[in-house]
């Protein structure tokens, strides 16, 4: 699609909210409330209504979001931008930051998501964790997850985003090492953890870089002065804040923590990769448009982050037995849509968030349905374990199809409609990229088709004891509710409403007709993914599943298991150079330093040691010393008078 883009869309002034609108600060106080309180008075204080407080809380802000969207929406479209001062933050000389908020098209979207599927998985955590000794600090962190991606969404600059951005970090690592008892649930938090403070470097230096520039770092001050800076400027920062985006979305290079992490509860995952921390990094590249559209270096890096990711989360995702790391891989690939779509510009922001907004659905509903198969096999995550479960788990099943369909983009569901735009306009800006994201779609009916195959048909591979058995109605009602929407999200596209709703904060493009018909490319792309389904039902469906995974396989298989090496990338890039260096730093300190250091002491020493010869302390001895003085004293005088 050959798309003339337009300026890069200004940051409206906000104007005062009114009605609900004026209690916008309530939508992220009320999961910090409830993380507060549970948290301070304890786990086994709180024990017995922490999940419904936690669960209210997010439901109570789905509500107040709910009522302000349709505020926003009657309004004019000009006007559907409300600011709020909250405080002042801090003051320093002629330098003052005041936390405020910014609710406009973009961040009501986001809004709705966060405390909309939160809500759902704070529900399916009910019955999910009810035997869990520590539930009450379990909902604590979740509120306090929540709470951070809401301000993260709704500050009005950059240094708002950035204290959400931490939130979000701390309460990740909270959560993934939940099970701290287990090394892998420790191991992989800290992992998280330190992967994404190097994103944040980008943060922290972009923040500061706007300030130095621009003497302010709120998004309408930016927004206002970003077209005269110097272009070495404007492409420094879109770099800073797409590093600082790849830590939270887990992009390419800083990918690596993404997998590990789900070794926390079931219900971390499916926040961490539908509703809230992965899809930090896609709103800071949209929110930041009005810098990324007078860059081309920043727009080209983003679009190859993106189209590099969401080749290698698929391809990881092949190769994977364990079913949550299979959606973790899924999860990359599909956040690499996004990117790929913010990189092409005004016209593909909107895409990206549509696309943003039906992973949300169908990728909860899949990660809870996961966690739904995993309550059935005792805990089991081994796909080559399960088998022939659909009549075992008859709602799961029924539910988790309805994510497959979406996501591998079957006509109709939400993800045919979202993904096949990001493809058609990535093909409207350059064949390679198109090729790309078709290949992606074609990989993603493999994977995930073979997922299916593994997990609900063919015989039976249980283990010995095991006796599957359908969810409580606390944790099926959410899977049905997020079914309905990864089949219905769709309806956003309807007379081109998400374009047009996000058109005053990332600008208007002007579409012309694409080298093929639309209907052309949208046949194409489902003969891919045909295709991709096609082959996984006849390398798996009809082929027995060993119960454990064959040992002599390719290497495009052995790299997919291994993550496609990117540990040990990291390992030969970053921890043996840092573990060089340090070695080297402390024997330098060890021989050079401290040799400096105890060569003076030890010179200090003996030197001591010769004048507490001279220092007896015996008046005799001074007395005698006095004498000799005086008689070389006398002398002297002497040979100076002869002479």
């Amino acid at each position: 699609m050959n798309i003339s883009l337009s300026e890069a869309a200004p940051v409206v002034s906000p104007t005062s909210g009114d009605g609900v609108l004026s209690l916008l600060w309530l939508i992220p106080a009320l999961p910090a409330l409830g993380a507060l309180v549970i948290l301070v008075l304890g786990n086994r204080r709180t024990s017995p209504w922490a999940h419904w407080l936690g669960t209210a809380t997010v439901a109570l802000s789905f509500l107040i979001g709910l009522v302000a969207f349709f505020q926003l929406l009657g309004r004019d479209e000009s006007d559907r931008s409300v600011g709020q001062h909250l405080w002042t933050w801090f003051e320093a000389g002629s330098f003052t930051v005041d936390l405020g908020i910014l609710y406009d098209p973009l961040s009501s979207l986001f809004v709705l998501l966060i405390t909309g599927v939160g809500s759902l998985i704070h529900l399916y955590s009910v019955g999910y964790m009810a035997h869990d000794a520590a539930r009450a600090r379990f909902f604590g962190y979740l509120n306090l997850f929540v709470a951070a991606m809401l301000v993260l969404v709704l500050s009005d600059g950059y240094l708002g985003v950035f204290l959400g951005w931490e939130g979000v970090g701390l309460a990740s690592y909270l959560l993934i090492g939940f099970w701290h008892h287990k090394p892998t649930a420790a191991t992989a938090a800290k992992k998280a953890f330190v992967v994404n403070r190097v994103g944040d470097m980008g943060m922290v230096l972009a923040t500061t870089l706007m300030f130095a520039t621009f003497g302010t770092v709120s998004f309408e001050g930016v927004s206002e002065l970003a077209s005269g800076a110097s272009q070495t400027t404007l492409n420094i920062l879109a770099l800073l804040l797409l590093l600082a985006a790849c830590g939270k979305s887990a992009q390419v290079p800083l990918q690596s923590w993404l997998l590990d992490a789900m070794e926390g509860p079931t219900p971390v995952s499916a926040l961490i990769h539908a509703a809230t921390m992965v899809t930090a990094g896609v709103y800071l590249v949209v929110r930041s448009n009005f810098i990324y559209e007078l860059t081309e270096v920043g727009r080209t890096a983003v679009v190859i982050v993106g189209a590099v990711t969401l080749l290698a989360g698929a391809i990881i995702g092949c190769a994977k037995d364990d079913i949550k790391k299979a959606l973790a891989g899924s999860t990359m690939s599909q956040i690499g849509y996004m990117m790929l779509a913010a990189g092409l510009g005004v016209a593909g922001y909107a895409f990206a968030i549509f696309h943003l907004l039906t992973h949300g659905f169908f990728k909860a509903n899949m990660f809870l349905g996961a966690g739904s198969v995993m309550h059935a096999m005792d805990d089991d995550v081994n796909m080559r374990h399960y088998g022939a479960l659909q009549k075992a788990v008859p709602v799961t099943f029924l539910t988790f199809a309805m994510g497959y369909l979406a996501i591998i983009g079957f006509p109709g569901f939400s993800g045919f409609w979202s993904k096949d735009k990001i493809i058609e306009t990535a093909f409207g800006e350059s064949l390679w990229i198109g090729l790309a994201a078709l290949a992606g779609a074609g990989i993603t009916a493999f994977y995930m088709t073979r997922l299916m195959i593994m997990t609900f048909l063919g015989r039976k591979r249980w283990e010995p004891g095991v006796h599957p058995h359908e969810s409580p109605k606390v944790m099926t009602i959410p899977l049905i509710v997020l079914a309905a929407l990864s089949v219905l999200g769709g309806v956003l596209l309807l007379g081109d409403w998400i374009v047009d709703w996000l058109t005053p904060v990332v600008g208007h493009a002007e579409h012309h007709e694409l080298p093929l018909p639309v209907i052309a490319y949208t046949l194409i792309v489902v003969a891919v993914v045909a295709v991709g389904v096609a082959v996984a039902w006849l390398l798996v469906a009809k082929r027995d599943i060993p119960r454990e995974a064959p040992q002599k396989v390719s290497f495009v298989t052995r790299a997919a298991r291994a993550d496609l090496y990117g540990d040990a990338a990291n390992e030969a890039l970053l921890m043996r150079p840092g573990n060089n260096l340090v070695e080297g730093l402390v024997t330098f300190d060890d021989d050079y330093v401290d040799g400096v250091v105890d060569g003076t002491g030890s010179a200090a020493i003996g030197m001591s040691g010769t004048f507490r010869r001279i220092q007896t302390g015996y008046v005799r001895s001074y007395a005698l010393s006095v004498f000799a003085g005086a008689l070389l004293v006398v002398l002297a005088l002497l040979a100076v008078n002869l002479g």
